[in-house]
């Protein structure tokens, strides 16, 4: 970090810091990610805004915070909330003062299927939800239980490993992978372009230089991404990208920037939040050793455990969307073109949803948490992340009954939105 990185950043923490003790001394409660121990454990500061202030007002954002799981899930299938930024009046002029500050090419921002509104949206996912049936990744599961056995059989006599590094890592960029086509020697690349594309979705690591690298670790992978689906034009194979390629109806085609865009948001969305799943699962585990023991001796409780694994610790913590008009909120008045960011975090920890929301319950089966989202943006690869945490959690009890955990203070990766860990050690 540059000297005028870290003097920015000191800059933000004092503006952060008076602006959410204002709003705490107002209600109650304050939504402030750079608290400190915020990225370590959000729940407490969750618990304040729903308990004291869950409709909040933040000056930190210019607009308002959700917690609640009702307010959210409302908000999310409702029209008048945008997810398309391009269409803010100052969208310009911030896009210009970010390319300026980072010193990069004027190009138009690739757009994901996760920031289009209809008719875009619809559009675009009916093109796409052809290569995403129910069927192909069900077709999936073998596969899935061979790599997972793969991935284990590489460290059974070692007696130690880190689970994300030995599995939570590599488990869903080798899916993702030969998902899309991609020859095993070029998952690494796909994994770098990967880590740097998400630097750019944490709000507290906005640097120029994580900017810099976001930037061109797209465009790296725009050109592969060009080169592999011209290979699959001329040799149509039995693939995701092949797929993507030929996905019609009524004559209309995805053109070559959405097949970008929706491989990109497979690529990070599909592996990140599979990773982060395992990791926050294992650890939720590890931190309640009945519910472990439960579900080591009951293997058939994995599709449950891994709802309420999802629900306990989400790897998707937050959302965001812009007003598009008048909303009322449970008293208040949102106005056109403010943001509205949803803790989905929160929401899964809501009272209100969930019977004593602060135990992990693996029998629990109270409807299903917020996060994957909800409503039109409901995420595509959710049967995907499913599937591969239902097989890998259940596969690390059975394989390693007596594994431990070998820390007692593990490390996060900081980020605010795919909450997640950088490692976590164990024994077996």
């Amino acid at each position: 970090m540059s000297v005028r990185e870290k003097l920015q950043s000191a800059v933000q923490t004092v503006v952060v810091g008076a602006l959410t003790t204002v709003e705490r001394v107002q209600t109650g409660a304050a939504f402030n990610p750079l608290e400190k121990g915020f990225a370590e454990d959000p729940y407490p500061q969750y618990r304040k805004l729903l308990e004291h202030d869950p409709v909040h007002r933040t000056r930190l954002a210019g607009g308002w915070v959700l917690t609640r799981y009702a307010d959210i899930s409302r908000a999310l299938a409702d029209s008048r909330f945008m997810a398309d930024e391009r269409k803010l009046p100052d969208f310009e002029k911030i896009r210009q003062r970010r390319i300026k500050a980072a010193n990069l090419p004027d190009q138009p921002a690739t757009q994901t299927m996760l920031r289009l509104d209809p008719p875009d949206h619809t559009r675009l996912r009916s093109l796409v939800n052809k290569a995403f049936t129910p069927r192909a990744v069900e077709k999936l599961r073998p596969r899935v239980v061979e790599i997972v056995d793969e991935l284990l059989d590489a460290v059974a006599g070692k007696g130690s490993m880190d689970i994300m590094e030995t599995l939570a890592y590599p488990l869903p960029v080798i899916v993702i992978a030969e998902l899309l086509g991609v020859p095993p020697e070029d998952r690494d690349l796909l994994k770098r372009w990967s880590d740097a594309i998400v630097l750019s979705l944490n709000p507290t690591d906005g640097g120029v230089e994580a900017a810099r690298k976001s930037y061109y670790a797209g465009q790296d992978m725009l050109a592969y991404i060009e080169t592999i689906a011209e290979e699959r034009r001329r040799e149509p194979r039995d693939d995701l990208l092949s797929a993507l390629l030929s996905a019609e109806e009524e004559g209309d085609r995805l053109t070559i920037e959405e097949v970008y865009s929706t491989t990109l948001l497979t690529l990070v969305a599909g592996h990140e939040t599979t990773t982060n799943l395992i990791g926050n699962g294992m650890l939720a585990l590890f931190r309640n050793p009945e519910q472990m023991e439960l579900l080591r001796d009951d293997p058939s409780l994995a599709q449950r455990a891994v709802e309420e694994l999802l629900r306990y610790d989400s790897p998707v913590q937050m959302t965001g969307r812009f007003v598009q008009e008048e909303v009322a909120l449970d008293g208040h008045t949102a106005q056109p073109n403010q943001q509205v960011i949803m803790l989905l975090g929160a929401a899964n920890h809501d009272p209100a949803q969930f019977t004593n929301p602060e135990k992990l319950d693996i029998t629990r089966d109270e409807g299903s948490p917020l996060s994957f989202g909800h409503g039109i943006h409901f995420c595509l690869g959710a049967p995907l992340a499913r599937l591969e945490g239902q097989i890998a959690i259940p596969s690390l009890l059975q394989r390693f009954p007596d594994l431990k955990l070998a820390t007692d203070k593990v490390e996060w990766n900081g980020a605010l939105i795919l909450r997640g860990l950088k490692a976590l050690p164990v024994t077996f």
